[in-house]
């Protein structure tokens, strides 16, 4: 297969996904691997094809739930990563990040750039993620052209990429963000299956 072997669909509004996104790099580097960043709206794929994650929202205090939110914090302290969640603005909104990420697609080292500083600003600071204003400064602590950035967000053009990724992942079997593809078809979901991930590409499965 040509290309980067590793496709990883993802919603910044994931405290999931933020996870898998520290630890995605060091996984790469130690399989040689290369992937690249797909933005999506996950809020679109639950409405298609998961709405029961809808349903266990409806009672954040009830065991599960609770178990959830110690286990994530276990997972961000394996990490390094800062983890302050859930916050107000949870659940996020997350139409207005992912526009702004979909605008930096085809430059993915912006885009990783972009992705960390906007991670940092909703799980970190407990920022909201749904605020331009905050994703322009979050793109601007990143080097970035904030304002630059949201302008290319809110094209028509930029808004059916968002459509189409949200749909690509959809009619390929995903279901949640991260859903992250090795070579194409053999799908994960996930942070705690990112060391599926590294078996796979290490040509270990059977």
């Amino acid at each position: 297969m040509s290309g980067p072997r590793v496709e990883f669909f993802f919603d910044l509004s994931s405290p999931w996904t933020r996870l898998a996104f520290a630890n995605l790099w060091p996984m790469l580097e130690r399989t040689g691997a290369e992937a690249v960043l797909r933005p999506i709206l996950v809020g679109g794929v639950f409405n298609a094809v998961n709405s029961a994650v809808y349903a266990a929202r409806e009672d954040p205090n009830n065991p599960r739930m609770k178990h959830v939110w110690k286990v994530l914090g276990d997972w961000a302290t394996l990490a390094g990563v800062r983890m302050k969640f859930p916050s107000a603005y949870h659940p996020a909104k997350s139409v207005n990040a992912m526009r702004m990420a979909c605008a930096l697609e085809n430059d993915q080292a912006a885009l990783r750039r972009f992705a960390e500083a906007a991670f940092e600003s909703y799980f970190a600071r407990q920022q909201n993620l749904d605020d331009p204003e905050v994703l322009i400064a979050a793109a601007n602590a990143a080097g970035l052209d904030g304002v630059a950035i949201a302008q290319a967000a809110v094209t028509d053009a930029n808004k059916l990429r968002l459509r189409a990724n949200t749909d690509e992942l959809i009619a390929r079997g995903g279901y949640g963000s991260p859903t992250i593809f090795v070579d194409g078809t053999d799908m994960y979901f996930g942070n705690d299956q990112l060391p599926l991930v590294e078996f796979a590409l290490k040509g270990k499965r059977g």
